[in-house]
């Protein structure tokens, strides 16, 4: 069995989508962590766009990019396939996982905003994202996941962006998933899933939590800052 170590920042949800995928297949892998501010030169000689996640094979014979790339990779070396049988449910599935670029900004770009003003003009891309997967999952079936009954590499790609939908909404409540009940089904499915987490749920909040804080942000003037140990 091939070797795999994929690199990652601690919080980076496109990481997260390829840690999901391994997961699901029940495949060891190591997961490295590394700092975006001091960023190794082995890593950089593997990722040509200096950016996580790199995945490295077999003690770096080999070394892939981009999470949909590896993604893809793992589907077709890897039992099971997670990838649809049917061709045009496939080329399908791979329209909506391209989406996920846009659905990510469109429904976790506030957390970036610096005024209240963008802040509010980012969150009404919202409700546009999550219309758009609302009536695509009305078409795909009942679900509970994208594709019906059966996982995919589409459930791996929405699951890190729903989970940091869910904390922002604990950050600053706005309640838009409720309008959705299709798309609010799909994303407690995605967080049921054990795969979803490389952390404890509630440590991994904690860390998204002071991410968001230390960028000083709109939104990160709710969070409380960490309390000190007590002596």
């Amino acid at each position: 069995m091939a070797k795999y170590m994929l690199v990652s920042f601690k919080t980076c949800p496109w990481v997260q989508r390829s840690a999901i995928v391994f997961r699901e297949k029940g495949t060891p892998f190591e997961l490295r962590h590394i700092e975006p501010d001091n960023r190794p030169d082995w890593f950089l000689a593997i990722s040509p766009h200096k950016k996580v996640p790199a995945l490295s094979i077999d003690d770096g014979k080999y070394a892939l990019f981009e999470s949909n790339a590896i993604n893809e990779y793992l589907d077709e070396t890897i039992e099971p396939r997670l990838h649809p049988k049917d061709p045009i449910e496939r080329a399908v599935n791979r329209a909506w996982t391209d989406y996920v670029p846009t659905f990510a900004s469109s429904v976790t770009g506030c957390a970036y905003a610096q005024t209240e003003d963008a802040y509010n003009k980012a969150l009404e891309q919202a409700p546009v994202a999550f219309e758009r997967l609302e009536r695509a999952l009305e078409k795909q079936g009942s679900g509970p996941f994208f594709n019906g009954a059966d996982y995919s590499l589409v459930d791996a790609a929405y699951a890190p962006f729903l989970q940091r939908y869910f904390f922002l909404d604990h950050i600053r409540p706005n309640g838009l998933i409720e309008k959705y009940p299709r798309l609010k089904a799909w994303a407690a499915a995605l967080m049921a899933r054990p795969s979803t987490h490389s952390f404890p749920a509630a440590e991994f909040e904690a860390m998204y939590r002071e991410g968001v804080r230390r960028r000083k942000s709109w939104v990160s003037q709710f969070i409380e800052a960490p309390r000190a140990a007590a002596e």
